[in-house]
């Protein structure tokens, strides 16, 4: 069994893992008792593979602000076998609905129910993954208010429950530790032979740009500026980083930035 993102997740990096690999330090295989942090988890496409990769990491911790989205992991790392039985429930009754104007009013029903808070993380969780595969695009965004938003997608028989990646998402997840709130807090949790890896959300290309609201507190220009001296205080403390980032040139066309600091 592979761990994988478990989840659809926009930025994610499963398709530039090669990339990120060849840039992580040449000796990195002879540290010792390595700490990854990933203070923006994300989907979490190279934390899975770092830790499948790299035997020599000890112990990771991963933080979002998002805490929809960490206690899915959290979920899925302590009670995988609950959650597979939630999402075969759920699943069977997506399934059942005989047409597309059914299949839109569970939605809606299970959307509204989703940002009703609190929810139990099981029940929680069941419903991310629900919407994460029924909603359009498999995006994830909330407007001001912190309310999930996306609309309805329609697809036939999506994947909802996975047991085989979850199983094997959880195995790999054993000695995460998992952090929800501000990605400061990770450098708290730094310790001896310590690597970062940055995925930040991205500066919206446009004022009206919104796909990346993955929480309601935007990462504007304030907030790069943050990072930045954040970035500057882990390399003080003795730590190494790499950053990802997504610009843009005069052209608006899009690039793939990798700053990284060894």
């Amino acid at each position: 069994m592979k761990a994988k993102p478990f989840i659809k997740w926009v930025g994610g990096k499963t398709q530039l893992i090669d990339q990120l690999e060849a840039l992580l330090p040449a000796d990195f295989d002879t540290w010792e008792n390595v700490t990854y942090i990933e203070p923006f988890v994300g989907g979490g496409a190279m934390l899975f593979y770092m830790l499948q990769t790299h035997s020599n990491i000890k112990l990771a911790i991963i933080n979002d602000i998002n805490p929809d989205l960490t206690t899915c992991y959290k979920v899925v790392r302590d009670y995988p076998s609950a959650l597979i039985n939630s999402l075969k429930d759920i699943q069977k009754e997506y399934y059942l609905c005989k047409d597309w104007d059914a299949r839109k009013a569970l939605f809606m029903k299970m959307r509204d129910e989703f940002n009703t808070k609190p929810l139990d993380p099981i029940r929680n969780t069941t419903l991310f993954f629900f919407l994460n595969r029924t909603c359009f695009n498999g995006l994830y965004r909330v407007n001001k208010a912190g309310l999930f938003n996306v609309p309805f997608g329609r697809y036939e028989t999506p994947t909802i429950c996975d047991p085989v990646t979850i199983y094997a998402d959880s195995e790999s997840l054993q000695n995460v530790e998992i952090l929800t709130g501000d990605y400061q807090q990770t450098l708290t949790r730094a310790q001896g032979n310590t690597l970062f890896y940055f995925d930040p959300p991205y500066r919206p290309l446009s004022n009206t740009s919104s796909f990346n609201d993955y929480a309601k507190e935007a990462f504007n220009d304030l907030a790069q500026q943050r990072l930045k001296a954040f970035c500057d205080q882990v390399q003080e403390a003795g730590y190494m980083f790499m950053l990802h980032y997504l610009t843009c040139d005069k052209n608006k066309r899009i690039k793939d930035l990798f700053i990284c600091k060894f």
